[in-house]
Protein backbone atom coordinates (compact mmCIF):
# COMPACT_ATOMS: atom_id res chain seq x y z
CA UNK A 1 0.00 0.00 0.00
CA UNK A 2 1.28 3.52 -0.68
CA UNK A 3 2.62 5.55 2.19
CA UNK A 4 0.64 8.75 2.67
CA UNK A 5 2.77 11.83 3.25
CA UNK A 6 1.61 13.48 6.46
CA UNK A 7 1.41 17.24 6.86
CA UNK A 8 4.08 18.77 9.05
CA UNK A 9 4.27 22.40 10.17
CA UNK A 10 1.45 23.23 7.74
CA UNK A 11 3.63 21.85 4.95
CA UNK A 12 6.07 24.67 5.30
CA UNK A 13 9.74 23.61 5.37
CA UNK A 14 12.05 24.76 8.10
CA UNK A 15 14.97 26.97 7.02
CA UNK A 16 17.81 24.87 5.64
CA UNK A 17 21.53 25.51 5.40
CA UNK A 18 22.65 26.30 1.87
CA UNK A 19 24.96 23.36 1.35
CA UNK A 20 26.99 22.86 -1.81
CA UNK A 21 29.17 25.42 -3.51
CA UNK A 22 27.35 27.30 -6.25
CA UNK A 23 28.55 27.44 -9.84
CA UNK A 24 27.89 29.69 -12.80
CA UNK A 25 25.45 28.91 -15.57
CA UNK A 26 28.42 28.39 -17.87
CA UNK A 27 28.96 25.07 -16.12
CA UNK A 28 26.03 23.66 -18.10
CA UNK A 29 26.14 23.39 -21.88
CA UNK A 30 23.26 23.36 -24.37
CA UNK A 31 22.65 19.91 -25.85
CA UNK A 32 19.34 20.18 -27.68
CA UNK A 33 16.71 22.80 -28.43
CA UNK A 34 13.48 22.18 -30.32
CA UNK A 35 11.16 25.02 -31.37
CA UNK A 36 12.62 27.56 -28.96
CA UNK A 37 13.93 30.40 -31.08
CA UNK A 38 12.58 33.17 -28.84
CA UNK A 39 13.52 31.81 -25.42
CA UNK A 40 16.03 33.96 -23.56
CA UNK A 41 18.80 32.46 -21.46
CA UNK A 42 18.66 35.35 -19.01
CA UNK A 43 17.20 33.62 -15.98
CA UNK A 44 20.17 33.91 -13.65
CA UNK A 45 18.55 36.81 -11.85
CA UNK A 46 15.68 34.59 -10.74
CA UNK A 47 17.62 32.54 -8.22
CA UNK A 48 20.90 34.43 -8.07
CA UNK A 49 24.12 33.67 -9.90
CA UNK A 50 27.16 31.92 -8.48
CA UNK A 51 30.70 33.21 -7.95
CA UNK A 52 32.73 34.23 -10.99
CA UNK A 53 35.64 32.04 -12.19
CA UNK A 54 38.60 32.39 -9.88
CA UNK A 55 36.49 33.55 -6.95
CA UNK A 56 35.98 31.53 -3.74
CA UNK A 57 33.12 29.06 -4.13
CA UNK A 58 33.35 28.81 -7.91
CA UNK A 59 32.73 25.27 -9.10
CA UNK A 60 33.33 23.82 -12.53
CA UNK A 61 32.66 20.41 -14.01
CA UNK A 62 29.60 18.37 -14.80
CA UNK A 63 26.51 19.61 -12.97
CA UNK A 64 23.77 17.42 -14.48
CA UNK A 65 20.99 18.20 -16.91
CA UNK A 66 17.35 19.03 -17.42
CA UNK A 67 14.71 18.34 -20.06
CA UNK A 68 11.25 19.91 -20.14
CA UNK A 69 8.39 20.27 -22.60
CA UNK A 70 8.46 24.03 -21.96
CA UNK A 71 11.89 25.65 -22.43
CA UNK A 72 11.79 28.25 -19.65
CA UNK A 73 11.21 25.51 -17.08
CA UNK A 74 14.37 23.72 -18.24
CA UNK A 75 16.33 26.96 -17.90
CA UNK A 76 15.08 27.43 -14.35
CA UNK A 77 16.12 23.85 -13.53
CA UNK A 78 19.56 24.54 -14.96
CA UNK A 79 19.93 27.58 -12.75
CA UNK A 80 19.08 25.57 -9.63
CA UNK A 81 21.62 22.89 -10.56
CA UNK A 82 24.22 25.58 -11.14
CA UNK A 83 23.87 26.87 -7.57
CA UNK A 84 24.31 23.45 -6.01
CA UNK A 85 20.72 22.19 -5.97
CA UNK A 86 19.84 18.52 -6.23
CA UNK A 87 17.77 16.96 -8.99
CA UNK A 88 14.75 17.17 -6.68
CA UNK A 89 15.40 20.87 -6.04
CA UNK A 90 15.69 21.53 -9.77
CA UNK A 91 12.50 19.60 -10.56
CA UNK A 92 10.55 21.52 -7.90
CA UNK A 93 11.65 24.90 -9.26
CA UNK A 94 11.01 23.82 -12.85
CA UNK A 95 7.61 22.35 -11.94
CA UNK A 96 6.44 25.63 -10.43
CA UNK A 97 7.91 27.57 -13.37
CA UNK A 98 6.07 25.38 -15.86
CA UNK A 99 2.85 26.09 -13.95
CA UNK A 100 3.35 29.71 -15.03
CA UNK A 101 4.73 29.28 -18.53
CA UNK A 102 2.65 26.28 -19.73
CA UNK A 103 -0.79 26.81 -18.11
CA UNK A 104 -2.39 24.84 -20.94
CA UNK A 105 -1.04 21.55 -19.52
CA UNK A 106 -0.13 22.21 -15.89
CA UNK A 107 -0.63 24.79 -13.16
CA UNK A 108 -1.51 25.18 -9.50
CA UNK A 109 -4.82 23.45 -10.27
CA UNK A 110 -3.04 20.46 -11.82
CA UNK A 111 -1.54 17.23 -10.53
CA UNK A 112 0.91 14.62 -11.71
CA UNK A 113 3.34 11.88 -10.79
CA UNK A 114 7.12 11.56 -10.47
CA UNK A 115 9.81 8.92 -10.18
CA UNK A 116 12.72 9.82 -7.90
CA UNK A 117 16.09 8.05 -7.83
CA UNK A 118 18.14 8.94 -4.74
CA UNK A 119 21.77 7.87 -4.97
CA UNK A 120 22.39 7.81 -1.20
CA UNK A 121 19.49 5.35 -0.73
CA UNK A 122 20.07 3.60 -4.06
CA UNK A 123 16.32 3.35 -4.58
CA UNK A 124 13.69 4.63 -6.99
CA UNK A 125 10.37 5.78 -5.52
CA UNK A 126 7.11 6.75 -7.17
CA UNK A 127 5.43 9.94 -5.95
CA UNK A 128 1.77 10.22 -6.95
CA UNK A 129 -0.23 13.44 -6.67
CA UNK A 130 -2.99 12.83 -9.19
CA UNK A 131 -5.82 15.41 -9.10
CA UNK A 132 -8.93 13.67 -7.69
CA UNK A 133 -12.40 14.76 -8.70
CA UNK A 134 -14.20 17.17 -6.43
CA UNK A 135 -17.54 15.98 -5.10
CA UNK A 136 -19.39 19.23 -4.38
CA UNK A 137 -22.81 19.42 -6.00
CA UNK A 138 -23.66 21.81 -8.81
CA UNK A 139 -21.62 23.49 -11.51
CA UNK A 140 -21.27 22.96 -15.25
CA UNK A 141 -17.47 22.49 -15.24
CA UNK A 142 -16.67 19.80 -12.63
CA UNK A 143 -13.20 20.42 -11.24
CA UNK A 144 -10.46 18.32 -9.70
CA UNK A 145 -8.76 19.06 -6.39
CA UNK A 146 -5.49 20.99 -6.97
CA UNK A 147 -2.47 18.80 -6.17
CA UNK A 148 0.59 20.36 -7.82
CA UNK A 149 1.82 22.47 -4.89
CA UNK A 150 1.54 19.64 -2.38
CA UNK A 151 3.10 17.25 -4.88
CA UNK A 152 6.12 19.47 -5.46
CA UNK A 153 6.51 20.01 -1.73
CA UNK A 154 6.53 16.23 -1.26
CA UNK A 155 9.10 15.93 -4.04
CA UNK A 156 11.34 18.40 -2.23
CA UNK A 157 11.33 16.23 0.89
CA UNK A 158 12.88 13.30 -0.98
CA UNK A 159 16.34 14.91 -1.37
CA UNK A 160 16.49 18.63 -0.56
CA UNK A 161 19.48 20.95 -0.52
CA UNK A 162 18.11 24.40 -1.41
CA UNK A 163 15.31 26.03 0.65
CA UNK A 164 11.81 25.37 -0.69
CA UNK A 165 10.91 29.07 -0.62
CA UNK A 166 13.90 29.83 -2.83
CA UNK A 167 12.75 27.26 -5.37
CA UNK A 168 9.33 28.94 -5.66
CA UNK A 169 10.85 32.35 -6.39
CA UNK A 170 11.49 31.90 -10.14
CA UNK A 171 7.86 30.98 -10.82
CA UNK A 172 6.56 33.86 -8.72
CA UNK A 173 8.75 36.36 -10.57
CA UNK A 174 7.85 34.95 -13.98
CA UNK A 175 4.18 35.41 -13.11
CA UNK A 176 4.50 38.88 -11.57
CA UNK A 177 6.89 40.44 -14.08
CA UNK A 178 6.02 38.46 -17.17
CA UNK A 179 7.43 35.63 -19.24
CA UNK A 180 8.00 35.32 -22.96
CA UNK A 181 5.42 33.06 -24.59
CA UNK A 182 7.15 29.91 -25.82
CA UNK A 183 6.25 27.97 -28.92
CA UNK A 184 4.95 25.16 -26.70
CA UNK A 185 2.33 27.40 -25.10
CA UNK A 186 1.54 29.39 -28.26
CA UNK A 187 0.65 26.18 -30.12
CA UNK A 188 -1.71 25.02 -27.38
CA UNK A 189 -3.31 28.44 -27.09
CA UNK A 190 -3.91 28.76 -30.82
CA UNK A 191 -5.60 25.35 -30.87
CA UNK A 192 -8.33 26.16 -28.34
CA UNK A 193 -8.45 29.95 -28.06
CA UNK A 194 -12.02 30.13 -29.40
CA UNK A 195 -13.80 28.29 -26.59
CA UNK A 196 -11.17 29.30 -24.02
CA UNK A 197 -11.77 33.01 -24.58
CA UNK A 198 -15.43 32.59 -23.66
CA UNK A 199 -14.04 33.02 -20.14
CA UNK A 200 -13.22 36.74 -19.77
CA UNK A 201 -10.44 36.09 -17.26
CA UNK A 202 -8.72 33.64 -19.59
CA UNK A 203 -9.07 36.15 -22.43
CA UNK A 204 -7.53 38.88 -20.28
CA UNK A 205 -4.52 36.68 -19.50
CA UNK A 206 -3.89 34.94 -22.80
CA UNK A 207 -5.04 37.43 -25.50
CA UNK A 208 -3.41 40.61 -26.80
CA UNK A 209 -5.07 44.03 -26.86
CA UNK A 210 -6.87 43.12 -30.09
CA UNK A 211 -8.27 39.92 -28.59
CA UNK A 212 -5.95 37.62 -30.55
CA UNK A 213 -4.19 34.69 -28.84
CA UNK A 214 -0.72 35.61 -27.59
CA UNK A 215 1.90 34.54 -30.11
CA UNK A 216 5.36 33.07 -29.61
CA UNK A 217 7.72 35.75 -28.34
CA UNK A 218 5.04 38.01 -26.83
CA UNK A 219 4.92 38.85 -23.14
CA UNK A 220 2.49 37.16 -20.72
CA UNK A 221 1.99 38.64 -17.25
CA UNK A 222 -0.13 36.93 -14.57
CA UNK A 223 -0.30 39.21 -11.53
CA UNK A 224 -2.98 37.26 -9.63
CA UNK A 225 -1.05 34.01 -10.08
CA UNK A 226 2.10 35.75 -8.86
CA UNK A 227 0.26 36.86 -5.74
CA UNK A 228 -1.03 33.32 -5.13
CA UNK A 229 2.46 31.88 -5.52
CA UNK A 230 3.78 34.54 -3.13
CA UNK A 231 1.15 33.57 -0.54
CA UNK A 232 2.11 29.90 -0.88
CA UNK A 233 5.79 30.77 -0.52
CA UNK A 234 5.17 32.73 2.68
CA UNK A 235 2.42 30.64 4.29
CA UNK A 236 3.29 27.17 2.99
CA UNK A 237 1.58 25.06 0.35
CA UNK A 238 -0.93 23.79 2.93
CA UNK A 239 -2.59 27.20 2.79
CA UNK A 240 -4.21 26.15 -0.49
CA UNK A 241 -5.79 23.15 1.27
CA UNK A 242 -6.64 24.30 4.78
CA UNK A 243 -5.88 28.01 5.13
CA UNK A 244 -6.88 31.38 3.75
CA UNK A 245 -6.25 30.39 0.14
CA UNK A 246 -8.40 27.28 0.59
CA UNK A 247 -11.28 29.41 1.83
CA UNK A 248 -10.85 31.82 -1.08
CA UNK A 249 -10.92 28.89 -3.52
CA UNK A 250 -14.04 27.51 -1.82
CA UNK A 251 -15.76 30.88 -2.25
CA UNK A 252 -14.62 31.48 -5.83
CA UNK A 253 -14.90 28.02 -7.42
CA UNK A 254 -18.74 27.84 -7.63
CA UNK A 255 -18.70 30.97 -9.78
CA UNK A 256 -16.63 29.22 -12.46
CA UNK A 257 -18.71 26.04 -12.47
CA UNK A 258 -16.39 23.75 -10.51
CA UNK A 259 -17.27 24.03 -6.82
CA UNK A 260 -14.65 22.80 -4.34
CA UNK A 261 -14.83 22.83 -0.55
CA UNK A 262 -12.21 22.98 2.18
CA UNK A 263 -13.43 19.56 3.30
CA UNK A 264 -12.36 18.20 -0.10
CA UNK A 265 -9.12 20.15 -0.26
CA UNK A 266 -7.80 19.34 3.24
CA UNK A 267 -7.37 15.54 3.04
CA UNK A 268 -5.93 15.41 -0.50
CA UNK A 269 -2.32 14.28 0.00
CA UNK A 270 0.43 12.89 -2.25
CA UNK A 271 1.60 9.33 -1.69
CA UNK A 272 4.95 7.59 -2.04
CA UNK A 273 4.81 4.04 -3.31
CA UNK A 274 6.87 1.42 -5.11
CA UNK A 275 7.20 1.75 -8.88
CA UNK A 276 6.62 -0.96 -11.46
CA UNK A 277 10.00 -2.46 -12.30
CA UNK A 278 11.41 -4.42 -15.24
CA UNK A 279 14.90 -5.95 -15.43
CA UNK A 280 17.09 -4.80 -18.33
CA UNK A 281 20.30 -6.76 -17.99
CA UNK A 282 21.80 -5.64 -14.70
CA UNK A 283 19.73 -2.45 -14.67
CA UNK A 284 16.33 -1.88 -13.08
CA UNK A 285 13.89 0.12 -15.21
CA UNK A 286 11.14 1.70 -13.08
CA UNK A 287 7.79 2.94 -14.39
CA UNK A 288 5.01 4.94 -12.75
CA UNK A 289 2.57 2.53 -11.09
CA UNK A 290 -1.24 2.56 -11.28
CA UNK A 291 -3.30 4.64 -10.88
CA UNK A 292 -0.78 6.52 -13.06
CA UNK A 293 -1.49 3.77 -15.57
CA UNK A 294 0.47 5.32 -18.41
CA UNK A 295 3.44 3.75 -16.64
CA UNK A 296 1.71 0.37 -16.67
CA UNK A 297 0.98 0.75 -20.39
CA UNK A 298 4.58 1.80 -21.09
CA UNK A 299 5.94 -1.16 -19.11
CA UNK A 300 3.81 -3.53 -21.19
CA UNK A 301 4.95 -1.84 -24.41
CA UNK A 302 8.59 -2.03 -23.32
CA UNK A 303 8.29 -5.74 -22.55
CA UNK A 304 6.79 -6.30 -26.00
CA UNK A 305 9.70 -4.45 -27.64
CA UNK A 306 12.12 -6.40 -25.43
CA UNK A 307 10.55 -9.61 -26.75
CA UNK A 308 11.09 -8.52 -30.35
CA UNK A 309 7.58 -7.35 -31.24
CA UNK A 310 7.05 -4.43 -33.60
CA UNK A 311 6.25 -0.88 -32.57
CA UNK A 312 2.55 -1.06 -33.49
CA UNK A 313 2.07 -4.34 -31.65
CA UNK A 314 3.92 -3.01 -28.60
CA UNK A 315 1.76 0.13 -28.57
CA UNK A 316 -1.42 -1.93 -28.78
CA UNK A 317 -0.28 -4.22 -25.97
CA UNK A 318 0.33 -1.21 -23.74
CA UNK A 319 -3.10 0.27 -24.45
CA UNK A 320 -4.77 -3.09 -23.92
CA UNK A 321 -3.15 -3.50 -20.50
CA UNK A 322 -4.14 0.02 -19.48
CA UNK A 323 -7.71 -0.50 -20.72
CA UNK A 324 -8.02 -3.75 -18.76
CA UNK A 325 -6.77 -2.09 -15.59
CA UNK A 326 -9.25 0.78 -15.99
CA UNK A 327 -12.11 -1.60 -16.56
CA UNK A 328 -11.67 -3.53 -13.35
CA UNK A 329 -8.49 -2.63 -11.52
CA UNK A 330 -6.86 -6.01 -12.24
CA UNK A 331 -3.49 -6.75 -10.65
CA UNK A 332 -0.84 -4.91 -12.74
CA UNK A 333 1.68 -7.74 -12.39
CA UNK A 334 -0.86 -10.24 -13.72
CA UNK A 335 -1.70 -7.95 -16.64
CA UNK A 336 1.98 -7.61 -17.53
CA UNK A 337 2.44 -11.38 -17.32
CA UNK A 338 -0.67 -12.17 -19.43
CA UNK A 339 -1.53 -9.13 -21.56
CA UNK A 340 -5.14 -9.05 -22.81
CA UNK A 341 -6.14 -8.53 -26.42
CA UNK A 342 -6.27 -4.98 -27.75
CA UNK A 343 -9.89 -3.78 -27.45
CA UNK A 344 -9.80 -1.36 -30.39
CA UNK A 345 -9.37 2.39 -30.66
CA UNK A 346 -8.40 4.21 -27.48
CA UNK A 347 -10.71 6.96 -26.18
CA UNK A 348 -9.74 10.61 -26.50
CA UNK A 349 -7.25 11.24 -23.71
CA UNK A 350 -6.01 14.46 -22.08
CA UNK A 351 -2.74 16.28 -22.67
CA UNK A 352 0.22 16.19 -20.30
CA UNK A 353 3.69 17.70 -19.94
CA UNK A 354 7.01 16.07 -19.03
CA UNK A 355 10.01 17.19 -17.00
CA UNK A 356 13.29 15.47 -16.00
CA UNK A 357 16.33 16.52 -13.98
CA UNK A 358 19.71 14.95 -13.16
CA UNK A 359 22.37 16.27 -10.79
CA UNK A 360 26.12 15.67 -10.60
CA UNK A 361 25.75 13.07 -7.82
CA UNK A 362 23.53 10.84 -9.95
CA UNK A 363 20.21 11.76 -8.33
CA UNK A 364 17.41 11.95 -10.90
CA UNK A 365 13.73 12.89 -11.21
CA UNK A 366 11.24 12.15 -14.00
CA UNK A 367 7.78 13.80 -13.78
CA UNK A 368 4.60 14.20 -15.81
CA UNK A 369 1.92 16.82 -15.04
CA UNK A 370 -1.67 17.25 -16.23
CA UNK A 371 -4.83 19.38 -16.01
CA UNK A 372 -6.90 16.40 -17.26
CA UNK A 373 -7.79 18.48 -20.31
CA UNK A 374 -6.05 21.14 -22.37
CA UNK A 375 -6.50 24.26 -20.17
CA UNK A 376 -8.38 22.18 -17.59
CA UNK A 377 -11.92 23.44 -17.05
CA UNK A 378 -11.15 26.45 -19.26
CA UNK A 379 -11.99 28.98 -16.54
CA UNK A 380 -9.56 30.97 -14.40
CA UNK A 381 -10.19 31.18 -10.64
CA UNK A 382 -11.04 34.83 -9.87
CA UNK A 383 -8.25 36.76 -8.11
CA UNK A 384 -6.12 33.60 -7.86
CA UNK A 385 -4.99 33.43 -11.47
CA UNK A 386 -4.91 29.70 -12.25
CA UNK A 387 -7.07 27.18 -14.06
CA UNK A 388 -8.64 24.24 -12.27
CA UNK A 389 -8.06 20.74 -13.62
CA UNK A 390 -11.07 18.99 -15.12
CA UNK A 391 -12.53 16.32 -12.84
CA UNK A 392 -11.37 12.89 -14.08
CA UNK A 393 -14.00 10.27 -14.83
CA UNK A 394 -16.79 12.85 -15.07
CA UNK A 395 -18.60 13.16 -18.38
CA UNK A 396 -16.15 12.61 -21.24
CA UNK A 397 -13.03 13.45 -19.21
CA UNK A 398 -10.75 10.40 -19.17
CA UNK A 399 -7.71 10.37 -16.88
CA UNK A 400 -4.50 10.85 -18.89
CA UNK A 401 -1.86 8.19 -19.48
CA UNK A 402 0.97 9.64 -17.39
CA UNK A 403 4.16 8.02 -18.69
CA UNK A 404 7.57 8.33 -17.02
CA UNK A 405 10.45 5.91 -16.45
CA UNK A 406 13.82 5.88 -14.70
CA UNK A 407 16.61 3.26 -14.77
CA UNK A 408 19.36 2.65 -12.23
CA UNK A 409 21.86 -0.10 -11.42
CA UNK A 410 21.47 -1.35 -7.86
CA UNK A 411 24.88 -3.08 -7.83
CA UNK A 412 26.75 -0.01 -9.05
CA UNK A 413 24.54 2.38 -7.04
CA UNK A 414 24.26 4.53 -10.14
CA UNK A 415 21.81 6.29 -12.46
CA UNK A 416 21.43 5.05 -16.03
CA UNK A 417 18.41 6.56 -17.84
CA UNK A 418 15.27 8.70 -17.47
CA UNK A 419 12.44 9.36 -19.89
CA UNK A 420 8.97 10.82 -20.30
CA UNK A 421 6.33 10.31 -22.97
CA UNK A 422 3.39 12.55 -23.79
CA UNK A 423 0.79 12.68 -26.56
CA UNK A 424 -2.57 11.26 -25.44
CA UNK A 425 -2.84 7.55 -26.33
CA UNK A 426 0.67 7.59 -27.85
CA UNK A 427 2.31 8.59 -24.54
CA UNK A 428 3.15 5.02 -23.43
CA UNK A 429 4.90 4.03 -26.67
CA UNK A 430 6.59 7.46 -26.74
CA UNK A 431 8.16 6.48 -23.42
CA UNK A 432 8.81 2.80 -24.14
CA UNK A 433 10.35 3.07 -27.61
CA UNK A 434 13.25 5.44 -26.78
CA UNK A 435 13.96 3.44 -23.61
CA UNK A 436 14.14 0.21 -25.64
CA UNK A 437 16.29 1.82 -28.32
CA UNK A 438 18.76 3.22 -25.82
CA UNK A 439 18.89 0.48 -23.18
CA UNK A 440 18.52 -2.58 -25.42
CA UNK A 441 20.10 -1.43 -28.69
CA UNK A 442 22.56 1.16 -27.35
CA UNK A 443 21.11 3.83 -29.65
CA UNK A 444 22.28 7.37 -28.87
CA UNK A 445 19.86 9.60 -26.99
CA UNK A 446 19.21 11.98 -29.90
CA UNK A 447 18.29 9.13 -32.24
CA UNK A 448 16.35 7.30 -29.52
CA UNK A 449 13.78 10.08 -29.05
CA UNK A 450 13.30 10.77 -32.76
CA UNK A 451 10.34 9.50 -34.72
CA UNK A 452 8.11 8.03 -32.03
CA UNK A 453 4.54 7.41 -33.28
CA UNK A 454 2.34 10.49 -33.61
CA UNK A 455 1.07 12.32 -31.65
CA UNK A 456 3.64 11.10 -29.14
CA UNK A 457 6.56 13.21 -27.98
CA UNK A 458 9.59 11.82 -26.14
CA UNK A 459 12.24 13.23 -23.80
CA UNK A 460 15.24 11.37 -22.39
CA UNK A 461 18.47 11.62 -20.40
CA UNK A 462 21.00 8.79 -20.57
CA UNK A 463 24.38 8.01 -19.04
CA UNK A 464 25.75 4.87 -20.77
CA UNK A 465 28.74 4.76 -18.38
CA UNK A 466 26.44 5.49 -15.41
CA UNK A 467 26.49 8.36 -12.93
CA UNK A 468 28.43 8.59 -10.69
CA UNK A 469 30.81 7.44 -13.41
CA UNK A 470 31.89 8.85 -16.74
CA UNK A 471 29.76 11.98 -16.96
CA UNK A 472 31.22 12.83 -20.37
CA UNK A 473 28.95 10.17 -21.88
CA UNK A 474 25.76 11.62 -20.36
CA UNK A 475 23.41 13.22 -22.89
CA UNK A 476 19.92 14.71 -22.93
CA UNK A 477 17.45 15.10 -25.79
CA UNK A 478 13.95 16.33 -26.50
CA UNK A 479 11.74 15.28 -29.38
CA UNK A 480 12.80 17.37 -32.42
CA UNK A 481 9.14 17.73 -33.48
CA UNK A 482 8.19 19.27 -30.15
CA UNK A 483 8.87 22.61 -28.53
CA UNK A 484 10.87 21.58 -25.48
CA UNK A 485 14.43 22.07 -24.33
CA UNK A 486 17.17 19.67 -23.24
CA UNK A 487 20.25 21.01 -21.51
CA UNK A 488 23.16 19.45 -19.65
CA UNK A 489 26.89 19.01 -19.50
CA UNK A 490 29.70 20.92 -17.83
CA UNK A 491 33.04 22.66 -18.11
Amino acid sequence: MPAILARADRERPAPQPRRGAPATLAALGLLALAGCGTVSNAVSGLTGGGPAPGQPGYVSGFLGGAVADEPRAALVAREVLSVGGTAADAAVAAGFAMAVTLPSRTGLGAGGACLVYTHSRNTTEALLFLPPAGTAAGGDRPAAVPMLARGLFALHTRNPRRPFEELMAPAEQLARFGATVSRAFAQDLAAVSGPLFADPRARALYADAAGRPLAEGERMTQADLGATLGALRVSGVGDLHQGALARRLEAASPGIGGPLTVEQLRPALPSVTAPLQVSVGSDILSFLPAPADGGLAAAAAFQALQAGEGVDAASQRGLAVSHAWRQGGADPAALLARPPAFPGAAPVLPASAGLMTLDRDGNAVSCVFTLNNLFGTGRVVPQMGFLLAAAPGVGRVEPPLLAAALAHNANLRAFRYAGTGTGQAAAPIALALPAARHLLNRTGIDAAVAGVPEPGRANAIGCPAYLPGNSAQCAAATDPRGAGLAIGGGL
